[in-house]
């Protein structure tokens, strides 16, 4: 079986706090792991070290694979277009996409009528949808999802969950973060829990 990404004996400190240690993992392919914990527990933190945008302060990360990063905040520009924000996200992963793959990828991420829409005009919820209609382009294996639910309703939960099983299931893998219960779970799904 493949293996995405590889871990071993993580520790991390911010401001003199130990947020975790001795921490190690492998992620193969298929498999989704969630990380819980309360607020300031260090989740986002391991997930930027395990992304590779920040070192930990003990131990290794072993990226096999490309990582698609998606943060807490939507990472837009509110003065471009939907369709604007996508192709930049896209050219700064190194990928190019025409303009039918860009709205082909909005549209399923529930942004079909706004691509041209400036992300100042829209809602919290259709910005987040801006930043997720990234997962609906051909890319990175390893998706590293930081609260990837915040602001949007029922329904976009709903198929945000469906396209994250099936990512799995096409042989990628999920590494997120979030408060929300899962309703839907991949074969190769797994928790991590992190403590203050």
């Amino acid at each position: 079986m493949t293996t995405y990404l590889k871990a071993h004996q993580l520790a991390c400190e911010r401001d003199g706090r130990l947020l975790f240690d001795s921490l190690s993992l492998a992620l193969p392919a298929g498999a989704l792991l969630h990380v819980r914990g309360p607020n300031g527990a260090g989740k986002s933190t391991l997930l930027r070290v395990l992304a590779g945008l920040m070192p930990p302060t003990e131990g290794e990360v072993v990226r096999l694979c490309p990582v698609l990063w998606l943060g807490h905040a939507a990472g837009i520009n509110e003065h471009l277009s939907a369709e604007e924000n996508l192709a930049w996200a896209a050219a700064l992963a190194g990928e190019r996409a025409g303009r039918e793959a860009l709205w082909r990828a909005l549209a399923a991420a529930g942004l079909a009528g706004y691509e041209d829409a400036p992300c100042h005009t829209l809602s919290a919820g259709q910005k987040r949808r801006v930043a997720l209609a990234r997962l609906h382009l051909p890319g990175a294996p390893l998706w590293v999802l930081d609260e990837p639910f915040t602001a949007l309703d029922a329904q976009a939960i709903a198929a945000l969950e469906a396209h994250l099983a099936a990512h799995c299931e096409r042989g990628g893998a999920v590494v997120l973060t979030t408060h929300h219960a899962l309703a839907v779970r991949p074969a190769l799904y797994s928790e991590r829990e992190l403590a203050t």
